[in-house]
């Protein structure tokens, strides 16, 4: 079998039951024949692209603009008119007051040229906006043709934005309608629909917002009670662990300042035995010195006197000779003398 080709199967269809849902399958046992093509290949490739948006999913307008009106940021829109277009105003009325919530930018281009409107959705395709739209007031069928476009359509599908057409009456429906995010029938629709969706979400703010202040205030009082109840009781247990405190530093006062007294005792009492012990050890020490001088001074005597014996000793040594000398040399005079007479 060839892909994009009709065939005549005969076969049937199987049920089953799985994960709470049923499944039909059809089974083949037979192709009958092989029928001619009756789809062009330009509306096989359409279905494709369509099939292919069904499997990407489409970006939702209203949660996009919700998401910015909740970080207080403006929603950047880029609008595509045709070259001499006067739709602006019916776009404008229709947006009304909530202009406030978006930052628009107006691009042209030859609107009924399929090459004009690529080269600019490659063109705005990098400039970080929100929303890009295809705005037209209608025409002659011939010219919505462009719209039918695949190149158009495949690059419209490819945008990281949310796309939006608003190029037509409600019974002129192009592919681009049929691949868009959101499609509006006409411009005035289109600025009324960015209206409409910025009203709801702003009253839904206020009464969200409404709704938390009355729901922060219940917990608010709530909390406040809790907590009051929760202090008050901290505060009582706080005054008996109080009482309690100073009745243990009362009692502990009065122990260290028994200790005290008893310590200042003990400390007179082993002072007294001190200087005892210090003036037993002094007496001692005092007697042991007079005994050491004493017997020092008693060795030196010793030294002395036997110093002193030995002194006289040689003096009365030394007296002995000198009489003796002296008793000679008169002996030897007084012969002297006689042998000076004699002879």
């Amino acid at each position: 079998m060839i892909n994009n080709e009709l065939y005549t199967l005969r076969g049937f269809i199987e049920k089953s039951i799985k994960n709470s849902s049923i499944e039909l399958r059809f089974v083949v046992d037979e192709i009958i024949q092989k029928e001619e093509r009756s789809i062009s290949e330009e509306e096989l490739q359409r279905y494709e692209l369509i099939q292919k948006k069904l499997e990407l999913g489409s970006k939702d307008l209203e949660t996009l603009i919700g998401d910015k009106m909740l970080k207080n940021e403006k929603v950047r829109v880029a609008n595509i008119y045709g070259n001499n277009a006067i739709v602006q105003k019916d776009f404008a009325e229709g947006l009304d007051v909530s202009g406030q919530y978006f930052e628009i930018d107006d691009h042209s281009c030859n609107i009924t040229s399929s090459t004009a409107i690529i080269s600019k959705l490659y063109e705005i395709s990098g400039m970080a906006y929100d929303i890009v739209a295809l705005v037209r007031g209608g025409g002659d069928r011939q010219s919505m043709e462009t719209f039918n476009n695949i190149q158009i359509s495949e690059l419209f599908i490819e945008l990281n934005t949310v796309t939006v057409t608003a190029i037509g009456h409600a019974v002129d429906e192009t592919l681009l309608d049929k691949l868009a995010d959101k499609r509006f029938h006409l411009p005035h629709d289109y600025g009324a629909g960015l209206h409409a969706i910025a009203e709801k979400l702003s009253h839904e703010r206020s009464n969200s917002r409404s709704l938390l202040i009355d729901e922060v205030k219940k917990d608010v009082s709530k909390q406040f009670s809790e907590q009051v109840k929760t202090l008050t009781e901290q505060l009582s247990k706080r005054n008996e662990e109080f009482q309690k405190l100073q009745e243990s530093s009362v009692k502990q006062l009065q122990d260290t300042q028994k200790n005290f007294a008893e310590q200042e005792m003990q400390r007179k009492e082993e002072m007294e035995s001190y200087k005892k012990e210090m003036h037993t050890l002094h007496e001692r020490n005092m007697q042991s010195a007079i005994n050491e001088k004493t017997a020092t001074i008693q060795a030196r005597l010793e030294t002395l006197n036997q110093d002193n014996i030995r002194l006289n000793q040689e003096l009365q040594s030394s007296k002995t000779d000198y009489i003796k000398i002296i008793f000679a040399f008169i002996q030897a005079l007084v012969i002297g003398f006689i042998l000076a007479k004699v002879l």
